[in-house]
């Protein structure tokens, strides 16, 4: 999994808000392994000490991209970091106005697992089956529906025959363990734990679709 860790750039955006005295930071991040900088910085207090005494910062956790999206057009957060997907999709809907990429952080780190016993072997054999995304629009479910449409499928919401299942991260594991999904594409860990916990293998590493999270700031 390439890496590009611009702590430098983050602490940088991070400054413009610390103009004020005793000011709070509050920033987005996902509990995956897609996002290192943010869980690496927080669980060894870089960010705070950058910032200095006067600075607090915020954590928020969320499952997937929109989550966070939402929640910057909500002004419940300053910042997050985020998947390619929710963030082209922000620009847009806000007309370049509600928020700005700071900086690439990390590609890859996705995979497309299915059931051992799912009976998918190949493209075509997902006709029919139930594949589960984080959520719906982020940029896992995005790269699903591309790669389906790249090989002749679509989502039931698109008058195709695989559903398209957007669900929480745990939840996917807890439905792979039932057999009541046949696949997923999912960022890790939660890729290798479907793997090791749910009886699944890798179909496909997405490193042509894979997640990219950035930093994002609001105007």
């Amino acid at each position: 999994m390439k890496k590009a860790i611009l702590l430098a750039f983050l602490v940088i955006a991070l400054l413009s808000f610390a103009t004020a005295q005793n000011a709070t930071i509050r920033v987005g991040a996902f509990p995956n392994i897609t996002h290192p900088q943010a869980m690496v910085g927080k669980a060894n207090g870089y960010f705070d000490k950058a910032m200095g005494s006067n600075v607090k910062i915020d954590w928020k956790g969320f499952n997937a991209g929109p989550a966070a999206i939402e929640a910057l057009f909500a002004g419940a957060i300053d910042m997050t970091y985020i998947g390619p997907n929710p963030a082209i999709s922000g620009y847009v809907r806000s007309n370049g106005e509600a928020l700005r990429v700071i900086a690439g952080a990390t590609s890859g780190g996705a995979a497309l697992v299915v059931r051992n016993d799912s009976g998918i072997q190949k493209p075509e054999d997902f006709h029919g089956k139930k594949i589960a995304t984080p959520q719906l629009g982020n940029t896992q479910d995005v790269a699903l529906r591309s790669w389906l449409k790249a090989h002749g499928m679509k989502s039931v919401d698109k008058g195709g025959d695989v559903q398209v299942i957007p669900l929480a991260n745990p939840d996917q594991l807890t439905l792979f363990t039932k057999k009541e999904l046949d696949g997923a594409w999912a960022p890790e860990p939660w890729a290798t734990r479907l793997i090791k916990e749910g009886m699944a293998g890798c179909f496909s590493m997405s490193e042509r679709f894979g997640r990219a999270a950035n930093s994002l700031l609001p105007t």
